[in-house]
């Protein structure tokens, strides 16, 4: 008698590559419509745009994407660096919303 191997299939959960940015100024600005994301530095404006509807399910009306500088800091008395990288400012029309 062979034994039946019944393969599970395994749930992949959604890799969330876009991260909300929780500022005090990113979040008065989600009253307007207007998010804030951190993203990997190869993403482009495109990209984003597919993110945001494949996770979300609305289309940016506008999307803007800056830069973020390294920051000097010190730990322990000895020079370090912090920070950097890039974030997305996403527009959505009215009445669309995203909730985290």
């Amino acid at each position: 008698m062979a034994k039946k191997t019944e393969k599970k299939e395994e749930v992949k959960k959604p890799v969330t590559v876009l991260i909300a940015r929780v500022t005090e100024k990113a979040t008065n600005a989600n009253a307007e419509g207007i998010y804030t994301f951190n993203i990997p530095a190869s993403f482009n404006k495109t990209e984003i745009r597919k993110e945001i509807f494949k996770i979300y399910k609305v289309k940016p009306v506008k999307i803007n994407v800056l830069r973020v500088p390294r920051k000097n800091t010190s730990f322990k008395g000895k020079p370090s660096t912090r920070g950097g990288g890039r974030k997305a400012v996403v527009c959505l029309k009215e009445g669309d919303k995203i909730n985290n």
